[in-house]
C-alpha cells in the first residue's frame, strides 16, 4: 500500500528521489547521511518524506537546527505541506529575550543562559515568593491554550509571528509551546533540547513520548561533530576566576571545606594556570600531562582525590545558594562560583581516552578539558526509530558517520539541479596563506593584496572578501585595503553582537556593489542566504586551515587511531567544508550567478571545490560578468 504524497510542490529533477529514499529509510529504521546540493530543497524533502513514513503511527518529528533562520524555513514548508494534510508544527526555542516577553526589555536579564533563565522562570511561576509573578504565565488558560492550538494547525507561523501570536494573548511563548508539544506532529528546536542530556530529559517527557517514538532530522549536519566536542570540552579561564573572586568577596568569602575559602580555591586554580603556563605553554596552547589538574590539587591542598570532590560538591551548592537569593530579588540567577565548581567536576571526570588537556595563553588564559571524542554525546540518535542527517557540505559521508557512531547508515549525494554553468569556482597558483610561505617567499602578502584590490575594483557587484582568520582580514584593515575599494565595506567583526551582525549584513545587501569582510566558517558564511544580486562575487583569501596547535595536533592523532587519514578529517576536510559553505552562498537560485576566486595555491589539492586554475583572476572575473544577461 503506497503512501500518500506530502511533498506540496511541482518535483525538481532529483527530488522526487530524494523523498524516496527518505521515507525508505525512515520506515526501515535506519539512520541516512545525506548530502544535498543547493536547489534540492533539502527541508521540504525531508519534511514532506518523513511524514510520508510516519503517518498514522504515534511517531513525531523532531528537526534539529542551529539557527533561526533554519527554524523559520521548517514552519514555511509545514505551512506548504498543511495543504495536503492537518500538521501541526511548534517551533521551540530557548529560554531568551526572543522567547519571553518578561525579560526582554530588561537588560540585566537578558543576558542570562537558558539554565539560569530557567531557575528565574520556576521562580516566578510559583507566584507566591517575594520574586512576584509572571503575568505571562499566569496569562495561559484552558481557553487560551484551545485557541492557541487551532491558530496553530491554521496558520503554522514562523517562530517570530507566533511569539508576538503570544504576546498579543498574554501568554508565555515558550511556556505555551512546551504545552503544545503533546500535540505536535513535527516539533522544530535547537540542537541542544536533544543532546544535551538533562534538557532532553525533559523534551522528551514534555512531547510524551521516549526516542523510540521520535524521527530525528539534523538540519546542517557538518555543524554537528563540533557542537558535540563543544558540548563536552571545559574550560577554567583567568576572567572566570576574577568573577568568582568578586562574588565570593561580596558574599564574605563562604567556606567550602575545612580551612578553606572559596578565595582559597581561586587562589590555587590561578597558581596551577600560571605554573602551567610557564612550565608547558610554548605555542598557542599546548598539552598538559593526563591527571595533571587533579594531582596539582591534590598535592597543593593536601586532600584525597574524594575530599577534593567533597570540595567542590560543597562549593557548588554554595554558588546555588547565591543564585536562589539574587531570583527571588528578581536578578539573574547566576553565579560564578557554582559554575567554576561544576566545570571543575566535570573535568575530573574526563578520561583520557577521550579528552586531552591543554593550557593556552592570550589576553584570557584557560585550562582546558577539550573533547575529541564526539561519539558519547551522539549515542541518543541510536535509540531513535531513525535519524536523517543532511547538509550541502557533508562529504566525506563515511567519515561523518563514523564520527557520529551511526550504526549501518544509508549514504547518499544528490547533486544541486542548478545549471553548473551558473557557478565557476578558479584559484591562482602565486599566493598562500600558510604561514611559512608568507614568511618565505617575498612580496606574497603584497600580492594578496592587490588581488583583492584588483578584483573588488573590477566589477560593480556585490563582493564577499573571506578570510581564513580575523587575524589577517585585520591586518587587511589597519594596511587601509578598505579605502583602496572606492566602496561601501562592511564588516564581521570579533565578538559582534548578532543584532549589529545583521545590521552590517542588511546595510550590505542594500547597497549595490557594496563589499563584506567575513570570516570563511564564520557566521556569514554558513545559513545566511544573499539571493539574486545581493552577492554575485566571492573572494576566498588562502585556505581556513587551524593553526598549527596542541589542540590540532591531538585532534589529528585521535582521527588517526580511529579513521586512519588523521591529517585530511581532523584539518583538510573542515576546510573543504568551510570554503564550500562560503562559495554556496552565491547560488540560491535556479537564476542566480556568480564568481568565487580562491587566492592559494593549495586549492589545487582540495577536493570537491570544482576549482580550475587562473593566470589572470581578473579577466576571469570580467568575462564571466560579460556573459551574464543582465
Amino acid at each position: 500500500m503506497s503512501s500518500p504524497s506530502f511533498f506540496p510542490y511541482e518535483y525538481r529533477p532529483g527530488q522526487e528521489d530524494i523523498v524516496r529514499l527518505v521515507r525508505d529509510t525512515v520506515r526501515e529504521g535506519r539512520p541516512l547521511v545525506m548530502e544535498s546540493g543547493t536547489g534540492t530543497g533539502k527541508t521540504s524533502v525531508a519534511l514532506a518524506a518523513a511524514m510520508e513514513a510516519t503517518a498514522g503511527t504515534h511517531t513525531k518529528i523532531i528537526f534539529l537546527t542551529r539557527t533561526k533562520s533554519q527554524q523559520r524555513q521548517i514552519s514555511l514548508e509545514a505551512k506548504a505541506i498543511s495543504g495536503l494534510t492537518e500538521i501541526l508544527c511548534v517551533p521551540l526555542q530557548g529560554r531568551g529575550p526572543s522567547t519571553c516577553p518578561y525579560i526582554q526589555n530588561n537588560v540585566e536579564l537578558s543576558r542570562g543562559n537558558s539554565e539560569e533563565l530557567s531557575k528565574l522562570c520556576a521562580t516566578l511561576k510559583k507566584g507566591n515568593t517575594e520574586a512576584g509573578h509572571c503575568p505571562f504565565y499566569d496569562g495561559i488558560t484552558s481557553e487560551k491554550m484551545e485557541s492557541c492550538i487551532s491558530y496553530m494547525r491554521m496558520m503554522n507561523p514562523d517562530p517570530e509571528d507566533f511569539k508576538d501570536f503570544c504576546i498579543v494573548n498574554t501568554i508565555c511563548p515558550y511556556e505555551t509551546a512546551k504545552r503544545m508539544l503533546p500535540y505536535a506532529d513535527v516539533v522544530s528546536a535547537p540542537y541542544a533540547f536533544f543532546f544535551i542530556p538533562a534538557i532532553r530529559e525533559h523534551f522528551m517527557e514534555w512531547m510524551g513520548i521516549s526516542e523510540h517514538n521520535a524521527v530525528v532530522i539534523i538540519d546542517e549536519a557538518h555543524n554537528l561533530p563540533s557542537y558535540l566536542r563543544d558540548i563536552q570540552t571545559y574550560r577554567i579561564t583567568s576572567r572566570g576566576l576574577d568573577m568568582t573572586a568578586n562574588e565570593a568577596e561580596e558574599n564574605d568569602d563562604p567556606e567550602v571545606l575545612e580551612g578553606l575559602t572559596v578565595i582559597d580555591v581561586v587562589t590555587l586554580m590561578r597558581e596551577i594556570l600560571c605554573d602551567a603556563q610557564a612550565e608547558f605553554l610554548v605555542r598557542e596552547n599546548d598539552l598538559l600531562p593526563p591527571g595533571y589538574l587533579q594531582e596539582e590539587m591534590m598535592v597543593r591542598l593536601g586532600l584525597s582525590t574524594f575530599e577534593i570532590r567533597n570540595l567542590l560538591i560543597n562549593m557548588a551548592e554554595v554558588g546555588e545558594a547565591i543564585a536562589d537569593r539574587k531570583k527571588f530579588n528578581r536578578k539573574l540567577p547566576r553565579s560564578h562560583i557554582k559554575s567554576l565548581a561544576v566545570n571543575l567536576l566535570c573535568w575530573l571526570g574526563c578520561e583520557d581516552s577521550s579528552h586531552v588537556f591543554l593550557v593556552s595563553g592570550g589576553d584570557n588564559p584557560f585550562l582546558e578539558a577539550y573533547c575529541l571524542d564526539p561519539h558519547d554525546a551522539a549515542t541518543p540518535l541510536l535509540e531513535c526509530r531513525s535519524s536523517v542527517h543532511m547538509s550541502g557540505t557533508l562529504e566525506p559521508l563515511r567519515f561523518y558517520a563514523q564520527e557520529t557512531g551511526l550504526f549501518q547508515p544509508e549514504l547518499k549525494c544528490f547533486p544541486s539541479p542548478f545549471s553548473s554553468e551558473n557557478l565557476k569556482v578558479c584559484y591562482v597558483r602565486d599566493v598562500s596563506t600558510k604561514y611559512t610561505e608568507m614568511l618565505a617567499e617575498e612580496g606574497i602578502y603584497e600580492r594578496l593584496k592587490d588581488y583583492v584590490i584588483q578584483l573588488v575594483n573590477s566589477v560593480h557587484r556585490n563582493t564577499a572578501v573571506f578570510f581564513p582568520s580575523y587575524v589577517l582580514m585585520e591586518r587587511f584593515i589597519r594596511d587601509d585595503v578598505p579605502a583602496l575599494l572606492d566602496r561601501d565595506v562592511y564588516y564581521e567583526s570579533r565578538d559582534m553582537p548578532q543584532s549589529e551582525l545583521m545590521e552590517q549584513v542588511t546595510e550590505f545587501r542594500c547597497r549595490e556593489g557594496s563589499v563584506l569582510f567575513a570570516i570563511t566558517g564564520g557566521r556569514i558564511s554558513e545559513g545566511l542566504d544573499f539571493p539574486g544580486k545581493e552577492l554575485e562575487l566571492a573572494i576566498i583569501v588562502g585556505i581556513p586551515y587551524g593553526r598549527p596547535s596542541a589542540k590540532q595536533d591531538a585532534l589529528i592523532g585521535y582521527c588517526q587511531s580511529r579513521f586512519g587519514r588523521g591529517w585530511d578529517y581532523a584539518v583538510k576536510v573542515p576546510a573543504v567544508r568551510k570554503m564550500r559553505q562560503a562559495i554556496g552562498r552565491l547560488i540560491r537560485s535556479e537564476k542566480d550567478r556568480g564568481i568565487a576566486i580562491i587566492l592559494d595555491r593549495r586549492a589545487c589539492n582540495l577536493e570537491g571545490l570544482g576549482a580550475v586554475p587562473t593566470e589572470d583572476p581578473v579577466a576571469e572575473v570580467k568575462n564571466f560578468f560579460d556573459n551574464t544577461q543582465i
